[in-house]
Order: structure tokens, then sequence, then C-alpha cells
């Protein structure tokens, strides 16, 4: 769960930051731009960091349009796997003796972090695709500035595979632990609630 929760807040710096590309020209060095799904920007020494959201959603590459929609998904996914995966937690006394509700809720909070982390993980890896090709591009002359890999990219790996492994996690956990999930004060509660009755059961028959 732990891991899931990091993956997911990670995917939502990643979705916001401008750093999926970088741009360093070779002209001015005092100078850097970067880009993101939102929006463009440029790194100066002297101003510091000026930056432009896009002005048309239509207007911008197809990788970019999917990447945003994917990511949004994936945010929505990984928010429903952690309401999901927390109700089936056996801490939460909530629900304590449907043991098997638990269990398939725990499960499905598992697909979703799995689904959440492949929605992450296409965008990003889409979007480094496609800067790969176009810094390889030789159609281009070589004094044109080529994209580069910015940190966003690695964020959102990492930030992917820890919902992949979040969520296999949870699944693995939920299909083969054996522990009750009632513990604690909690278990000792209901077998002194089973005991009772067999205890009365047992004076009557004394008497």
């Amino acid at each position: 769960m732990s891991l899931s929760l990091l993956g997911w807040v990670l995917a939502c710096l990643t979705n916001y930051l401008p750093y999926w590309k970088n741009l360093n020209l070779d002209l001015n060095e005092m100078e850097t731009w970067t880009q993101g799904l939102w929006q463009v920007c440029v790194v100066q020494e002297e101003v510091g960091m000026q930056c432009k959201d896009f002005d048309s959603f239509l207007a911008l590459p197809v990788e970019l349009r999917v990447s945003r929609i994917l990511m949004f998904l994936s945010h929505g996914l990984g928010l429903l796997g952690l309401l999901v995966s927390g109700s089936g937690l056996d801490c939460l006394r909530v629900g304590e003796r449907q043991r098997k509700c638990k269990k398939w809720l725990l499960i499905l909070g598992g697909v979703l972090f799995w689904t959440a982390g492949v929605g992450v993980l296409v965008p990003v890896s889409w979007v480094a695709h496609v800067t790969v090709q176009e810094f390889w591009d030789e159609t281009l002359p070589e004094v044109v500035p080529r994209w580069e890999f910015g940190e966003a990219l690695f964020l959102g790996w990492f930030a992917g595979f820890s919902l992949l492994l979040g969520g296999c996690l949870v699944t693995w956990a939920a299909c083969c632990s054996q522990a009750p999930l009632a513990a604690g004060r909690y278990a000792a509660a209901e077998t002194q609630y089973l005991r009772h009755p067999l205890e009365m059961k047992n004076t009557r028959l004394t008497v």
C-alpha cells in the first residue's frame, strides 16, 4: 500500500512538472528550454524561469494529447485503488467478519494499481520514444537543437513501476495470506463472544 501510494503521488507530480523534455542551446548556454504536458518554459540565469501554457489542446502533437488523457486516467484509477484496497485492510474493524469480501477488495485494489501503473508507463515511454526518434532524425540539419530526456520522464518511470509492483504485492498478499482478519482485542472479543453461549449451555447441563 505504501509503495502504491508513493507511485500515485509521483505520477501526479510527473503529470504537472514541465520537465518532460530539455533543450540546451549551444549558441546560448545560459538559456535552457523545458517542455511538459501543459506548458513550455525557458530558464535564464538572469531572469529565472518563465513558462507559457499551450494555447490549444488540438494543436498539440498526438503523443502529448494521448499522454494527458492517460495520465488523468491513471490518477483516477490510482485513487480508486487506494480507496478500495484501503477498505480491505485488516486494521479496519468495518466488515471484519466478512473476510472473503475484504480479500476481493484487496485483489480489486491491486488490479487498479497495476492498471494505473500501465497508464503512467505508456505515455512516458511514448514521449521518450518520439524524443529519441527526433534526436536521431537525419533529415534535420546538425545545427538544429534537439530535445532530450527531462527529469520528469525518469520520475514517471519510477512512479509507474512503483504502482505495478505495489499492485502485484497487494494482490499477492490478498491471495496468499491465511491470517485472520480480526486481530488483537477484536479477535479476543469475538472469541469471548463465541465462548459465552457454550459456557451458559454447560452451566445449565450441570444444574
